[in-house]
């Protein structure tokens, strides 16, 4: 799961997957906004098939979070 994680913000944010890791932050290290995470969140959503809330996106910081988050609603 961590490494299509990986895959898909590479893919979404046009980064190296090489400069991706689980202590990547997502605004700092990969200058994602908040329309490039709306983007990142909707095709999690359909390859990991789970509904992200909106309101959770805040607590969302890093590729760590992104992967916790989706563990927990699997």
């Amino acid at each position: 799961m961590e490494e299509k994680i990986k895959e898909i913000l590479a893919e979404e944010l046009s980064v190296d997957i090489g400069e991706i890791n689980l202590e990547t932050n997502l605004k700092d290290d990969l200058n994602a906004d908040s329309i490039d995470m709306m983007q990142v969140i909707d095709v999690l959503e359909q390859e990991f098939d789970v509904e992200v809330d909106t309101s959770e996106l805040a607590n969302i910081q890093t590729v760590g979070d992104i992967l916790k988050y989706i563990e927990s609603r699997k």
